[in-house]
């Protein structure tokens, strides 16, 4: 049985939330549509209900302390899940909805030309996609699996390997003409665009080619979108995941620079919490990635 004293009224953890991340009263009450006296005495009730106090009062402002500001993580985090859940339960209301957390870029070039192609064959189940770069947290967020890159996940999780890494360098044909590349040392004199979740992979490329890897300067980003505009705008040598390279190459906005696709370190998994192991929908994505 649940203690109702630790179980706020959602009004007031909304009110409490818009607060924070506003950090003005004036800004939650317009978001609330409410008053500003009315998000004061909701803000109010909750301190009361939990018998500590949230907030420093100035002047009609609201300062939230170190005890508001730890709570307000794990409120957040609730108010996430229940959106999703219920968003899940509109959008399905027979249940088969499958929440997924994926790359953005792995999303948009991979899995959404394909996805069209499960949908078909499973006309009951809806999928809502979310974007993340880094590893999801299952206990704290609403998501049936995810897609990431990297190695296997640890105890409590299941791991589907999608494909091996294997990337191809690419620059643009304006970029290749002005700078001729015959072997891969002659790439150590250029600028060698980088992402930050790949910081192996210019090693483990020249190595590939036989060669011994080069220092060349570059960019650093965080997705491989931004990479591929980076090349296609002379800013240097991209090296991408061989299903992004070939629609580019393809294309004619980047070319291959010697020996392509070679492979790297790391993979593409779909990981999912044991809990959900044998929730319908999430079985039938699986068994659909595993035959492409």
């Amino acid at each position: 049985m649940r203690r109702r004293r630790f179980l706020p009224s959602l009004k007031t953890l909304t009110a409490f939330d818009a607060v924070l991340r506003h950090r003005s009263v004036t800004h939650a009450a317009e978001e609330l549509n409410l008053t500003q006296s009315s998000v004061s005495r909701l803000v109010f009730s909750l301190e009361e209900q939990l018998g500590k106090e949230l907030f420093t009062r100035e002047r009609r402002r609201l300062i939230p302390n170190a005890v508001a500001l730890a709570y307000h993580k794990d409120v957040a985090r609730v108010l996430d899940i229940l959106e999703r859940a219920s968003m899940a339960v509109v959008a399905n209301p027979h249940g088969g909805t499958l929440s997924l957390a994926v790359l953005p870029t792995f999303a948009t070039r991979w899995l959404g030309p394909r996805l069209g192609e499960f949908l078909a064959a499973h006309p009951g189940i809806s999928v809502n996609l979310s974007t993340r770069i880094g590893r999801v947290d299952f206990a704290g967020e609403a998501f049936d699996a995810a897609i990431y890159f990297g190695s296997p996940e640890g105890a409590g999780t299941r791991c589907l390997k999608l494909l091996d890494e294997r990337m191809t360098a690419c620059v643009s044909p304006e970029f290749a003409a002005r700078h001729p590349l015959v072997r891969a040392e002659d790439l150590g004199r250029l600028p060698l665009l980088k992402l930050e979740s790949r910081p192996h992979a210019w090693a483990d490329w020249f190595m590939a080619q036989g060669a011994a890897p080069q220092e060349g300067e570059g960019m650093l980003m965080d997705q491989f979108s931004m990479m591929i505009q980076a090349a296609i705008s002379g800013l240097g040598v991209a090296l991408l995941p061989d299903y992004l390279a070939r629609a580019e190459i393809e294309s004619g906005r980047l070319e291959a620079v010697l020996k392509p696709a070679v492979p790297v370190r790391g993979a593409y998994w779909l990981t999912w919490p044991e809990s959900r192991n044998e929730t319908p929908p999430l079985t039938a994505f699986r068994a659909w990635l595993s035959s492409l």
